[in-house]
This record gives structure tokens, sequence and C-alpha cells, in this order.
């Protein structure tokens, strides 16, 4: 089944096209057609040609914009929605009521926040049905990230992977969001940390994850640079309890956490999507954390990224 474009395939495409390899060549390379080689670079090239982060940036957009439509584009839902409005329903009672009106329907259900959306955007005509006759007057605020340094804010040195302790944070949640793993990967040498967490509420995130990194030396713990999500709310644990500077990528910008993203894939393939991790052990996750840290990366010469950080380890306590 076809695939989206990885930042990381992006890359060779771009290290490849500026060598002048044919396109062949590069399909040839990154396993797809050529077809598809000519699509992406149609689609993601802009004014100073076809570069990496600007093509995912550009891909990321309008997979958000295309999700976004979707979702009101079922014609029972729209039916349902339009009809609570004229009835002088708010957003967040449509929204809240549709669970027990369509019980059956669960693809159809939007949050309230998509109806705002929606209305802002798409029906400005419905919008005199509100109390207010224009969307929340006040912004949602419930769980949202306070004290956030952005990624614009992060040091140099580590965009450049010239050195270690520079880590990634995200988490792969089950279904409903009821549980999930956090996973801490440090961008030079690969080498990954999984914890569970037995909530997705930020003070039992934080406290695993702060879990799976206090057993470091100091040296390898320099910065992390999370995603957006509320479950990293807390993130200033990290930093008291570690002495960890703590960084968030962009909204919509999961490329920023490029390596992060993919060594999630790569978990994936111990816990496929759909995995109720209430029901894995913690043998489960460590034993899958020891495999991929002792896999040989193509990236790393063929060395293990435990080999690597290891080695780093010693030469610090020396």
């Amino acid at each position: 089944m076809a695939s989206h474009f990885t930042f990381k395939e992006r890359e060779i495409l771009y290290r490849m096209k500026k060598t002048e390899k044919s396109i062949a060549e590069i399909a040839q390379t990154l396993g797809r057609h050529r077809s598809t080689i000519y699509r992406e670079l149609d689609r993601n090239t802009g004014g100073r040609g076809y570069r990496p982060r600007q093509a995912q940036r550009l891909a990321e957009e309008r997979r958000v914009v295309c999700c976004q439509a979707m979702k009101m584009s079922c014609p029972e839902l729209d039916k349902y929605v339009t009809g609570k409005l004229k009835l002088k329903w708010s957003p967040e009672q449509i929204a809240g009521r549709m669970v027990q009106d369509l019980p059956r329907q669960k693809k159809c259900r939007v949050s309230y926040q998509t109806i705002y959306n929606w209305l802002s955007t798409d029906a400005p005509g419905l919008r005199e049905h509100l109390r207010r006759g224009t969307r929340r007057s006040t912004p949602e605020t419930r769980g949202q990230l306070k004290d956030c340094r952005t990624i614009a804010g992060r040091p140099k040195a580590v965009d450049a992977k010239c050195r270690y302790g520079d880590w990634e944070g995200d988490t792969i949640v089950s279904p409903g969001r009821r549980s999930g793993v956090v996973t801490m990967v440090e961008r030079k040498s690969q080498y990954l940390r999984v914890r569970k967490t037995k909530s997705l509420k930020s003070a039992d995130t934080m406290r695993s994850a702060c879990g799976g990194l206090k057993d470091l030396p100091k040296a390898m713990l320099r910065t992390t640079t999370l995603d957006n999500g509320k479950e990293f709310a807390e993130h200033g644990r990290l930093t008291d309890r570690l002495g960890i500077d703590v960084y968030f990528a962009r909204p919509y910008a999961p490329y920023e956490r490029g390596l992060n993203e993919n060594t999630n894939g790569l978990l994936r393939q111990f816990f496929p999507k759909g995995t109720d991790f209430s029901r894995i052990s913690r043998r489960q996750v460590a034993r899958a954390e020891q495999l991929l840290n002792d896999r040989p990366r193509k990236s790393l010469g063929y060395k293990t990224p435990r080999e690597i950080f290891a080695k780093k380890c010693a030469a610090i306590e020396v």
C-alpha cells in the first residue's frame, strides 16, 4: 500500500538530486515508482528549488487541511450540526450530545473546536446562531502548554548533531488514549529509552519520562525536543529533576523530531497500531527497547546505538 514520503526520504531525494542523479536512480534507491518522485518534486518544490524541510512542511499543511475538510464533509454530520445550530445549541453542546444521538457514526464525530473552525472558514452564515454571533471569545486553555521554549531558541549544535546528550521525545498511545509509552531517543547515537505510562495525564507521562533518563550521566542530558501534546504540559519536571533544557517542535511539524518519529515507526513492528498498552508488560517494552538498541544502523556505519552510546558514557566516566 502506498505511504507518505518521510522526512528521511526527502533528505535522500534532495541529496541525490543535488548530485544530479537521474529520477530512475532516485526511485530505485527509495524503492518508489518514478511517477511518485516526479509528483513529489512537482508538489513540493519552492522558489529556491526542492528542499526537504520545506517539502515536509508543505506536505504536512496539506494533510492537516485535508483532514479538517473531511471531518465536516460527512452529510449526516453536516445536517446534524446545522440543525442543532439553528436550535441555538452551542458547539460544545452539539459535540457533547453527538455521542448519544449518533452512537453508530463514530467516524463522523467532531470536537466543538472543529465546529468553531468550520464556522469560521466554511460556514460563516451559520455564526448568527451562536450566542455571541462569532466563535468563542476566549480560547480553550485547559491542558495547554505553558512557559514553552520553541525549537527556534534551541542551540545550533543540536541541529548539527555534533554532540551527545540531545534527545527527542514523544508518546505512542493506545486507542482512546487510555495508556501508552513515552519514547526518548538520543539524536547523535539513536539510543532509545521507552517507558510505560499508566495514563496520558501529564504528571504520569513526565514521571515515566524522568524515570527513563534518570540513571544517565548528566553530560548526556543536555536538551530534549518534545511534541506539542498536552501530556507534556508539566515539562518543567524534566528540568527540575534532571537539569535538561526542554524545547518544543512547532505544531504540525513532526519532521522537526524526525528521528523520534522514525523510531516510533520502528517500535510499531513490536506494537502495531491498535495495541492496548495496558495489556503490555514492562518486560515486553524493555525487550523491544533492547532489540532496537542492539540493531545495527546504516547511518551509524552499521554499529548499534547501544555500542555508540555506551562508548561515550564510558569515556565520560573516565
